[in-house]
C-alpha cells in the first residue's frame, strides 16, 4: 500500500491576492507506477526522495522543494518532474523547467516552473563518474601533449622524407590523423566545459558536436585514405600510375570532404526537430529518438572492416609476389612494410574501442560501466595512435 505524507519544505510563488487552492500529496513509495525511465529512455539513475504532486486552481510560475535524500551512497541529482506525452503516452521523468538549487549530503533543492509530480533522480554509479572524470582529463592532457610532440617531429623530419612518393603520403596522412586528433581533443574539452556549467547552452552544444563528430570521422577517414594508399602502392609499385598532387587531391576530399558531407547532413536532419545533442551528460550525438549516433558508428566501423580487408589482401599480395631487387624498389617496398604494420596496430585497437564505445549503450545498466567507458575514451586511444609511429 502506498504511504502518503505531507512534504517536507515546500515554497510556492502565485498571484498576489485572492484565495489559491493547493493540493499536494507526498508519495514515500511510487516506482511502480512511475518508474526512474528519464527521456533519453535509461533506467540507470533511482528515485531517491518522495514523489510529490502539486496541483492548483491558480497559475504558479515559480515552486520550491526540499527533498530529504533516502539513500546517501547516491550523486549527481537531478531535479525532474513526471511528462506524461513522453514515449508515446507512456510517460517519463523530464528536466525541462526544473533546476538544481543545492545539494548537500542529506537534502536537495529544486525548482521547478510548473506543477505535475516532481522527485529527483540520483546515480548509483557517481563514485565512478568522479574516477572517469579525472582518468579523462588525464588522458587529455597527456594525450595533447604527445600529439603535439608527435607534430613537431614530423616538422623536423619533414625535408627527408621525400625519397618517394609512398613514403611523402604516409607522413601526410599521419599529420592529419594526429590534427584531426587534437582538434577533436580540444573541442572535447569545451563541450564538457559546457556541459558542465549550471545552465544549458543547446546551441554551444551542437556546435561542440558537429566538431567533434566531424574530427573524429576525419580520424578515420584518413585511415582509410592510409589503407587506399597502401593498397593502391602495392599494386602499382612498379607501373607508376597517379600523380603525388592526384593522390593528396584524393586523400584530402576522402579524409576531410566525407566527414563534412556525413556530418552536415546528420545535423540538418536532426536539429530541427531538436534531437541532434543528448539531453543530458555530455555534448554528444543523440541517440533515441534520432539515432543520430548511428551517423559516427557506421562510418567508423564500416572503415575498420575495409582496412581488415585490404590489409588481408596487401599481405597476401607482398608475401606471393616475386620482387625485384633495385634500391629504389626496396625502398618502397621498405616504406609498405611500414604503412601495413602502422595500419596493422592502428585498425583493430580504434576498431575496437569505438566498438567498445557502442557497447557501453547496452551495459550502462551493469556495475562495469567504468571499464567500458574507460576502454571507450578516445584519449587512451591517442596513446596508442604515437605508440604506433614507433613501429
Amino acid at each position: 500500500m502506498t504511504s502518503m505524507e505531507v512534504c517536507e519544505l515546500i515554497n510556492i510563488t502565485g498571484r498576489e491576492g485572492g484565495n489559491q487552492a493547493i493540493t499536494v500529496l507526498t508519495f514515500a513509495s511510487k516506482h511502480n507506477v512511475l518508474p526512474a525511465r528519464d527521456e533519453a529512455n535509461s533506467s540507470v539513475n533511482v528515485i531517491n526522495g518522495r514523489v510529490v504532486l502539486v496541483q492548483s486552481n491558480s497559475s504558479i510560475s515559480n515552486i520550491s522543494f526540499t527533498f530529504d535524500i533516502t539513500n546517501n551512497s547516491l550523486g549527481n541529482p537531478q531535479c525532474v518532474f513526471w511528462n506524461f506525452s513522453l514515449f508515446d503516452g507512456l510517460g517519463g521523468w523530464d528536466d525541462e523547467g526544473c533546476t538544481l538549487v543545492s545539494d548537500d549530503n542529506e537534502t536537495v533543492t529544486c525548482n521547478c516552473n510548473h506543477l505535475t509530480s516532481f522527485s529527483i533522480l540520483m546515480s548509483p554509479n557517481s563514485p565512478d563518474d568522479e574516477v572517469l572524470d579525472i582518468i579523462t582529463y588525464v588522458g587529455v592532457g597527456i594525450s595533447m601533449a604527445s600529439l603535439v610532440i608527435c607534430l613537431i617531429i614530423e616538422a623536423v623530419i619533414w625535408r627527408k622524407i621525400r625519397k618517394n612518393n609512398t613514403s611523402y603520403l604516409r607522413h601526410v596522412s599521419i599529420i592529419n590523423i594526429a590534427v584531426s586528433l587534437l582538434i577533436a581533443n580540444i573541442w572535447f574539452i569545451i563541450g564538457a566545459a559546457i556541459s558542465d556549467a549550471e545552465k544549458k547552452n543547446p546551441p554551444a552544444c551542437s556546435a561542440a558536436t558537429f566538431f567533434i563528430h566531424f574530427f573524429y570521422l576525419a580520424l578515420f577517414f584518413w585511415m582509410l585514405a592510409s589503407a587506399l594508399l597502401l593498397l593502391y602502392r602495392a599494386v602499382s609499385v612498379f607501373d607508376g600510375g597517379l600523380s603525388k598532387t592526384s593522390m593528396l587531391a584524393i586523400g584530402f576530399c576522402l579524409g576531410y570532404g566525407a566527414p563534412l558531407i556525413i556530418a552536415t547532413i546528420t545535423i540538418a536532419v536532426t536539429a530541427p526537430q531538436g534531437t541532434y545533442i543528448r539531453e543530458t551528460g555530455v555534448c554528444w550525438l543523440n541517440w533515441d529518438p534520432s539515432r543520430a549516433l548511428l551517423a559516427f558508428v557506421i562510418p567508423a566501423l564500416l572503415i575498420v572492416a575495409i582496412n581488415f580487408v585490404i590489409l588481408f589482401v596487401v599481405m597476401h599480395k607482398m608475401l606471393t609476389r616475386t620482387v625485384a631487387r633495385s634500391a629504389g624498389q626496396a625502398g618502397e617496398r621498405h616504406v609498405l612494410v611500414v604503412i601495413a604494420r602502422s595500419l596493422a596496430v592502428l585498425t583493430p585497437f580504434f576498431g575496437l574501442t569505438w566498438s567498445l564505445g557502442v557497447g557501453t549503450l547496452v551495459i550502462s545498466f551493469l556495475d562495469c560501466n567504468l571499464f567500458a567507458k574507460f576502454l571507450f575514451n578516445p584519449e587512451h586511444q591517442n596513446l596508442f595512435f604515437n605508440a604506433s609511429k614507433l613501429l
